[in-house]
């Protein structure tokens, strides 16, 4: 038998309802980047929720979550998981497909694009925390805008999204609930699939960093080395002006990176948290060029005092207060960029303010606005309703 905390709406009182079993369900575990973050925090929210996923990669996830030894479905099986695992994205729905989860009388799922389709057992409540509709189904030109596919493989990889997209389509009407983690992923569910979705942005630990004195000149970038991050932006503008970069993250794009790069950009590869921690509390700005849906990372860079140059797209839109805790650029492009560090550098900085904001974000709001959420629709609230 399971607790359920459910508090109250002004989130400072709460009562305990008695649950059968409670389900967490993650898309794969196969990086530790923004949506495992958030799998991990719904877990440290409902520790004794089984969680489940497609396949996971022990060596790359978090302590917390190798911990929690996550059940999976036959793709665990499939080989070279941890280089091949978006190449396995047609496998995902058959994954989905075959899960049973009949034991549940709660799912929550952790969904970037497949975990929607989840099957429950009537009278069962299935609410999926969505960070996107399928990003590269639903702006699949755009990437291939970026990627030098020829032109039989994107004829081929055309016919396949499409069928995925159908499939999301109908996998979208699973859920009995939907939390966004931004109102522009809000707006984008309502648009794709004509449903409604609660926000209750992603969490960050604000303890976890501390404002330091010693700031140094330079600017941090903190991400995946993916294409759609746009971290070429950062390089360029800093190469060309003579600004120090530290980068630190891995990928498919630091080759190239590299060879964009000059003498003041620095390439780190994945640090640990003390490693990060400590860049975080000491650079100028976090540069953050990408168009996310939400993007924790800012945020993250916020709680230790120090602000972020953003592109103004996205969940940027939403986190990043001009003049406040950062500024945003305009055109996703070098010369847009550059003006903006030079706006930020004529600028004075208040990193109390800048912490307070953060803390808005903090994990013990988000955590108290999902059990308020869960306790609100989940089975055993809802029986106690038809019963009065």
């Amino acid at each position: 038998m399971c607790k359920l905390r459910y508090y109250s709406q002004d989130l400072t009182t709460y009562k305990e309802i008695n649950m059968s079993k409670i389900a967490l369900f993650q898309d794969y575990l196969a990086q530790m980047g923004g949506a495992e973050r958030v799998t991990e925090a719904l877990h440290q929210t409902l520790p004794e929720a089984d969680l489940y996923t497609t396949f996971a990669v022990p060596e790359r996830l978090s302590p917390y979550l190798r911990q929690t030894h996550p059940r999976t479905t036959w793709m665990q099986s499939l080989p070279a998981k941890s280089k091949l695992y978006r190449h396995y994205f047609w496998l995902y729905p058959f994954a989905i497909e075959t899960t049973h989860l009949d034991a549940y009388d709660l799912i929550v799922s952790s969904c970037c694009g497949y975990a929607k389709g989840l099957k429950r057992r009537p009278g069962a409540v299935h609410v999926c925390y969505c960070h996107n509709p399928m990003r590269w189904v639903w702006r699949f030109q755009d990437y291939m805008a970026r990627e030098k596919f020829g032109s039989a493989t994107k004829t081929a990889l055309d016919f396949m999204v499409k069928g995925l997209k159908h499939w999301e389509m109908r996998a979208a009407s699973r859920p009995d609930y939907y939390i966004a983690n931004s109102h522009i992923v809000a707006e984008r569910l309502k648009s794709a699939f004509g449903v409604e979705a609660q926000v209750i942005e992603p969490p960050i630990v604000t303890s976890r960093f501390k404002p330091r004195r010693d700031i140094e000149d330079y600017y941090l970038i903190l991400s995946r080395l993916v294409p759609y991050k746009r971290i070429d932006l950062a390089v360029e503008a800093c190469t060309k002006t003579g600004r120090r970069l530290m980068v630190i993250g891995d990928g498919p794009e630091r080759a190239r990176l590299e060879a964009l790069s000059g003498p003041t950009v620095k390439f780190l590869g994945r640090q640990p948290d003390i490693v990060v921690n400590r860049h975080a509390g000491r650079c100028r700005a976090l540069i953050f060029p990408g168009e996310e849906d939400f993007g924790i990372a800012p945020l993250e860079i916020n709680s230790a005092g120090r602000p972020v140059v953003a592109y103004g797209a996205g969940g940027a839109t939403e986190t990043v207060i001009e003049n406040l805790n950062g500024g945003l650029f305009r055109e996703q492009t070098t010369e847009s960029l550059i003006q903006a560090l030079e706006k930020h550098e004529s600028q004075i900085w208040d990193p109390s303010a800048i912490r307070r904001n953060a803390q808005r974000y903090d994990m013990s709001i988000f955590q108290k606005r999902l059990l308020n959420f869960l306790g609100q629709v989940s089975p055993a609230i809802r029986e106690q309703r038809k019963a009065a």
